[in-house]
């Protein structure tokens, strides 16, 4: 019998490689994003239909437990029970502290915080109702952090204590969720080349008088052992590992996979 899995923020970059190779390990996959980004899911749902597996669109805004709900309840009635909710989506914003205006922080919380709280929770009653998680098949909740939650970077401080919040909840859910055979364990990629990273890069330019593409360049050649910039894929095999069997006794961690950038 088949797995599901809904992945937020999935058509593009990082969540699409996640839900991509989710499919590839076996999973039946729920796309999901906001409205405007309903031609990507399509198109990713397509993807993973051609690997011979069932997809579906979902579209939600995570900030909104009711859509939240609403997404996850036309997951379980068209893919079948949930077994593994990604709440992947997020935003990044390059601002000064002192320029933060209230909404920016408000709306860095929403997405990035309450997003995930959103999915966790929702996610959370989804697999209690369902009776079906074990010790040795239980559910999985992943969520996004990032290496800034670990240590923040200049100029994205809004972003970091964001992340350093997902990865609280995520520490905070694993206690209360292993009565239910529920792990809960989150990913914390580094530079990755994604559309969010060369937003990143441009403004941090900007900032710092440098031109576009020098700030990825320094923070790959001086912070990045590995020596090269992430691919999404990169983060996917790490979100197919917490979400397969191997990792069942694997629960309340945020996981660096960033080539060397910061050392747990």
């Amino acid at each position: 019998m088949g797995k599901t899995a809904i992945v937020t923020g999935s058509s593009r970059g990082i969540g699409r490689a996640i839900a991509l190779r989710l499919a590839d390990d076996g999973y039946d996959v729920a796309i999901n994003d906001v409205p405007a980004n309903q031609k990507g899911c399509e198109e990713v749902a397509e993807e993973i239909k051609k690997k011979g597996r069932k997809a579906i669109v979902a579209i939600a805004d995570v900030t909104k437990l009711s859509e939240v709900e609403a997404m996850i309840e036309k997951s379980v009635k068209e893919l079948g029970e949930l077994n593994t909710l990604v709440a992947n989506a997020g935003i990044a914003q390059v601002k000064a502290l002192l320029d933060l205006t209230e909404e920016d922080f408000q709306r860095m919380f929403a997405v990035n915080v309450f997003g995930v709280q959103n999915c966790y929770s929702a996610g959370a009653r989804q697999l209690i109702k369902q009776k079906n998680c074990k010790p040795d098949a239980p559910g999985k909740l992943i969520g996004c952090a990032s290496i800034v939650a670990f240590k923040p970077f200049p100029l994205l401080s809004h972003y970091s204590a964001s992340k350093w919040a997902v990865r609280g909840l995520t520490q905070a859910y694993a206690m209360e969720m292993a009565e239910h055979n529920i792990t809960v364990n989150a990913y914390a990629p580094g530079i990755v080349g994604t559309a969010m990273w060369d937003v990143i890069d441009e403004e941090l330019a900007k900032k710092q008088g440098k031109n576009k593409g020098d700030v990825i360049k320094h923070y790959v050649k001086e912070l990045t052992a590995l020596g090269r910039t992430s691919v999404p894929e990169d983060v996917a095999k790490l979100v197919g590992f917490l979400a397969s069997s191997d990792s069942n006794f694997v629960t309340g961690q945020t996981q660096v996979v960033d080539g060397g950038i910061i050392f747990t």
